[in-house]
């Protein structure tokens, strides 16, 4: 086994409990817990016809282009997992079509994230499996390697590890290292149920924003 060309078991995951409480969040909720400072980066958007995505990370680094290693992980990831796959961003070809997506759908896994280009985007467009990408080409990839199976990995600054907790929605992806899961979660979740209050009160025509004017007044605005 060498550096660069090898395939690693995921050492542990993120619960399964754990992940059913993530998908219920918005992401961007989750991003607030973790004080805004995490990110897939904006590229990053969903390719499918709508819903979340949650579940622990395999995770591939792949040489741009070429997506033998996501084969791979695509036939030892386990039911519920989110393969999720560092291209380098790079869009000059696309690392998977509908045939991969309808193999892992066909696996249960839980999604596929590729930091790089799809293809074969209306039929991806037409399902519920979710995926995440870049980009999009008809262009197909290589399948010579090298590349590497359950590594840390980053995308656009994320550093993501095997087995951490991949959210997913329509704002956008963000990974929680899986230590942290557990209390990231919990204050997301305390975050969306004040923000659902917040938006309860709008409906009823109350005012929800007096911190707006107690700021201005700390910070010395005239006029107030």
């Amino acid at each position: 086994m060498s550096i660069g060309f090898r395939v690693l078991p995921v050492e542990r995951r993120v619960p399964a409990d754990l992940v059913k409480r993530a998908a219920q969040l918005p992401v961007a909720n989750v991003s607030d817990a973790m004080n805004r400072m995490f990110a897939g980066g904006a590229a990053l958007r969903p390719m499918h016809g709508g819903g979340v995505l949650a579940g622990p990370a395999v995770t591939v680094k792949a040489r741009p282009g070429d997506n033998l290693m996501l084969h791979r992980a695509l036939d030892i990831a386990e039911p519920g997992d989110v393969v999720v796959v560092d291209g380098g961003g790079d869009l000059t070809n696309a690392l998977i079509g509908e045939l991969m997506v309808a193999h892992a759908e066909s696996r249960g896994l839980a999604g596929i994230v590729i930091f790089g280009a799809i293809r074969d985007a209306a039929a991806i467009r037409a399902g519920s499996f979710p995926v995440f990408a870049a980009g999009i080409t008809h262009r197909g990839p290589y399948k010579d390697g090298p590349g590497e199976v359950n590594v840390p990995i980053a995308i656009d600054g994320m550093v993501i590890q095997p087995g951490d907790l991949i959210l997913g929605d329509d704002d956008g992806l963000i990974a929680v290292n899986i230590d942290e899961a557990d209390a990231v979660c919990a204050k997301a979740a305390a975050k969306h149920a004040a923000e659902t209050e917040q938006m309860a009160k709008i409906r009823r025509g109350e005012n929800p924003r007096a911190w707006v004017e107690e700021t201005l007044k700390r910070l010395g605005c005239e006029g107030i």
